[in-house]
């Protein structure tokens, strides 16, 4: 079964298991098919995080990793000169454009994720995504959407207005996208595999058009590209074990939040009225800012995570929640001593995949490099730091903090039974916790869990955002009474429309003594769930 944003990154995935494709073999090229049909999410151009689970006797011993496909930011530069071209009075990096990318970790992760699991090669795999890149694919209606909302950022740029400003307008949903210079790309990667795209002629004629635009990142920058692979961080919330995603990511936000609410009962028939909200939002606001206190490239910011991660920590920042109002204001614990899109499959021997991949805000930078047809991503400029003294400030090839998170819950018996992602930047951790509750607190079928009435406050951690007031948005199905509710305590709500909420969230849950999969896929996206 797949669970994924787009029926035909679905039907690839699919069709993959079908041929006798492992649970990883169909999450690749599912990916690589998404990194073309959802070009405003994802790309080549842009990062992938994942958990695998591989159960004994599927083609191998028991195992459970995370990758961690995110690169450096550039080498060839200073702090002063991001300042100088910065935001916000140089206290952040230019947010889009050809100083905004850092080194993509999307190829690089997709092959690592092969080599320790898959069973078909990258140049199969990639196949289906290159035929939808050379011939076409009807654009979705969200993809318009989002083209005509990003206009002038992909209008400032004539290699990306020639792919999808046709004309010098915003294509019509239906109309087949072609992206011919893409599909070369891709075939080259699958017959040079990854040096082709991080070490040799991909890399050199990205990097040499990023200098005639103005940009820093280099070919020297790709050159040293690995993809990062670890166990997943762990923690357990009301019996069951919850894998996350490892630094740089900021997966063990979500760790953090279940541990400080599982010190509070969260009725199952109404994780949706205002207590609970309440109690789910200002847990994540202390999660936050520990986020932005602690947590940065961990090859040079030592990191607390035991300490954050431990139960007797999120018990004092649990006491440090009002039940009857909301906090303005909150500071890190003490420590003693929009865009992007993710899926699921599971396979028949019980294989599980939870992948996530972005190119960073829409469009990512809005640069298409040259005749490459690779929308590189603007993850340095969105997450980056200027200012002095922050852990997660830019230093040459640093790596940034990343939104991007997935996860793996286990059963109290320790049998891995779910897999789950969302798009949405920091609004990622907030939705994996509500899901997470609707399943285990709310006992929700997959679907339901991805259909609860959703919420989000902000700021979290993206620098630009930092210092506005606290302000929640909230779906119109939670209700008036709760909405009044939650505004008696102090919160600043924003009603959105019933389904307004956006994210793109995929589950799938497998029965350990059954073997029957369910899969969940968001209304609010343009998804599909689906098995064999």
């Amino acid at each position: 079964m797949i669970a994924s944003a787009h029926p035909l990154v679905s039907a690839t995935g699919l069709r993959v298991l079908a041929d006798g494709g492992n649970a990883v073999d169909a999450a690749v090229a599912a990916a690589l098919v998404g990194n073309v049909v959802l070009p405003a999410r994802c790309g080549i151009g842009g990062d992938l995080f994942a958990i695998v689970h591989r159960p004994p006797g599927s083609g191998g011993k028991g195992d459970m990793l995370a990758f961690m496909g995110s690169g450096i930011g550039p080498t060839n530069t200073t702090i002063e000169h991001l300042r100088q071209h910065g935001e916000n009075d140089g206290t952040v990096m230019a947010q889009t454009g050809p100083l905004s990318p850092a080194v993509p970790g999307m190829v690089s992760g997709a092959f690592s994720l092969l080599e320790h699991f898959g069973s078909k090669s990258f140049a199969e795999l990639a196949q289906p995504a290159i035929g939808y890149a050379a011939d076409g694919f009807p654009i979705s209606a969200g993809e318009v959407r989002a083209i005509r909302r990003l206009r002038d950022l992909l209008g400032w740029y004539p290699t990306s207005a020639a792919i999808f400003l046709p004309g010098g307008q915003a294509p019509a949903p239906g109309t087949m996208l072609k992206q011919t210079d893409l599909a070369r790309t891709i075939t080259r990667i699958s017959e040079g595999g990854p040096d082709a795209f991080y070490k040799d002629d991909i890399a050199r004629r990205i990097g040499a058009f990023l200098a005639e635009n103005g940009g820093v990142l280099s070919a020297d920058d790709f050159a040293d590209h690995t993809t990062e692979v670890a166990p997943p961080l762990a923690s357990t919330y009301r019996g069951h074990t919850v894998y996350e995603t490892r630094l740089p990511t900021q997966g063990f936000i979500v760790l953090e939040t279940l541990n400080i609410i599982e010190h509070a009962a969260l009725p199952g028939n109404c994780l949706s009225s205002a207590p609970s909200v309440h109690l789910m939002a200002e847990a994540l606001k202390l999660s936050f800012a520990d986020r932005l206190a602690y947590a940065a490239d961990p090859h040079v910011h030592d990191t607390p995570l035991d300490t954050i991660l431990s139960k007797p920590f999120a018990k004092r920042r649990f006491d440090q929640i009002d039940p009857a109002a909301a906090a303005t204001t909150v500071e890190s614990g003490a420590i003693a001593s929009g865009d992007t899109t993710s899926l699921c499959v599971i396979d028949g021997d019980g294989m599980m995949v939870s992948l996530i991949f972005s190119v960073s805000g829409g469009f990512g930078s809005g640069v298409v490099a040259g005749d490459t047809g690779v929308m590189l991503n603007n993850r340095a400029g969105h997450c980056f730091s200027l200012v002095d003294g922050h852990p997660n400030i830019f230093a040459p090839g640093k790596k940034t903090m990343h939104t991007l998170n997935c996860y793996l819950i286990a059963d109290p018996d320790g049998v891995p039974v779910l897999v789950g992602g969302t798009p949405g930047g920091d609004y990622q951790p907030q939705w994996n916790v509500q899901a997470i509750t609707g399943l285990i607190d709310g006992d929700l079928d997959v679907q339901a869990a991805i259909e609860q009435p959703r919420w989000m406050i902000s700021p979290g951690t993206y620098p630009i955002e930092i210092g506005n007031p606290f302000q929640l948005q909230i779906e119109s199905r939670a209700g008036v009474d709760t909405i009044e509710e939650l505004r008696a305590l102090g919160h600043v709500v924003t009603e959105v429309g019933p389904w307004g909420a956006s994210g793109a969230a995929q589950l799938i849950s497998r029965d350990p003594a059954t073997g029957v999969l369910a899969g969940g896929s968001d209304p609010r996206s343009e998804g599909l769930a689906i098995g064999l």
